[in-house]
C-alpha cells in the first residue's frame, strides 16, 4: 500500500482544516486547563499550609489559655469588685 492511497488523503482538504482547526481549539483549551489546574493547586496547598498553621495557632493559644485559667486565683467564687 502506498502513501497515495492512505485513507487520511481521501479526506477534502476542507475537512482537514475544519479537523485541524478543532484540534487547534482542544490544544488551547488543554493548555487553559492545565494552567488552571496548576493555578488551583498551589491555591489548595497554600490554604491547607495557612489552615496548618492556624491550627497550631490554635492549639497553642487553647493550652495557654487553661495553663492561665489553672494559676488563676479562684475568680469564680469571689463576687465582683463592685459589692
Amino acid at each position: 500500500m502506498d502513501c497515495g492511497s492512505a485513507k487520511w488523503n481521501k479526506i477534502p482538504m476542507s475537512d482537514v482544516r475544519t479537523l485541524s482547526d478543532r484540534m487547534d481549539v482542544l490544544e488551547t483549551r488543554l493548555t487553559f486547563q492545565d494552567v488552571t489546574i496548576e493555578t488551583l493547586n498551589n491555591t489548595i496547598t497554600a490554604q491547607w499550609q495557612q489552615i496548618d498553621t492556624l491550627t497550631r495557632q490554635l492549639a497553642n493559644l487553647s493550652e495557654r489559655l487553661q495553663e492561665a485559667e489553672a494559676h488563676a486565683p479562684n475568680a469564680a467564687n469571689e463576687p465582683p469588685p463592685h459589692y
